[in-house]
């Protein structure tokens, strides 16, 4: 069946094809009385974005397989601002793991207020620890398309969408929690596929952003993890407990 149609998508503006990548100045064209047509892209020839007759979960399960055109759609021809939750939320679910982590290795049972409030103290930590970690890798992304290709990175709009994308394809991190909670032997190497995971999110949804060959983002995921490491290395010479 035909899912719900993005909002303010009749609109001119520029979408973009998910096939080839091209400009598109609409997505369909409304007839009236329920009659849409798909727009046509003038490149390719095919559909401009077919999506937006998908049902949402189809979508979502595109976007799992790490398929382009998924991630086209979600980035250029949807309306979608919850990146900066969807961060938020993530760096929440990492630092519980860490914090349940750290609880499982002390050994101390007493009920004491202090120790509930070092306890509740211990998260906050874990979770800037996590946002600090993040950040950097980030920033070591950023650092390293920015060297290799400037000319995509021109304009402050240019490094707002990528961040955008690299937001929103962290989303593998919600998978912690139940990785967690249905706790088993192989936890640990069901933890080290949800970070290889995140990390393939994180090449595809810039490899779509930037328009760019295969290669060239995982150059920069790679820096990023080096950066990331570097900094963590940095602050526990300085002798924070990080």
């Amino acid at each position: 069946g035909r899912g719900v149609l993005p909002r303010a998508m009749a609109e001119l503006g520029a979408y973009r094809c998910i096939e080839c990548n091209g400009e598109a100045t609409e997505l369909y064209r409304d007839y009236q009385r329920g009659v849409l047509r798909i727009s046509i892209c003038k490149s390719c020839q095919k559909p401009v974005d077919k999506y937006i007759e998908y049902d949402p979960v189809i979508i979502l399960i595109n976007a799992v397989l790490c398929k382009a055109q998924a991630y086209r759609h979600i980035l250029f021809n949807t309306k979608i601002n919850i990146h900066g939750k969807l961060c938020v939320f993530c760096l929440l679910c990492e630092a519980y793991l860490r914090w349940l982590q750290l609880q499982d290795s002390s050994q101390n049972t007493d009920p004491d207020d202090l120790i509930r409030y070092a306890k509740e103290w211990d998260f906050y930590r874990m979770f800037g620890i996590a946002s600090l970690e993040q950040t950097s890798f980030f920033i070591g992304i950023f650092i390293t398309l920015w060297w290799m290709t400037p000319e995509m990175l021109k304009r402050k709009s240019d490094f707002i969408l990528l961040l955008k994308a690299l937001l929103l394809s962290t989303y593998g991190k919600l998978l912690l929690i139940p990785a967690v909670i249905w706790e088993h032997d192989y936890t640990p190497l069901c933890l080290a596929f949800i970070k290889v995971f995140v990390l393939i999110s994180n090449s595809q949804a810039i490899r779509v952003t930037l328009n760019l060959n295969r290669i060239l983002p995982w150059f920069a995921i790679f820096f990023g993890l080096i950066f990331e490491n570097g900094v963590v290395c940095l602050f526990q010479k300085m002798g924070w407990d990080v």
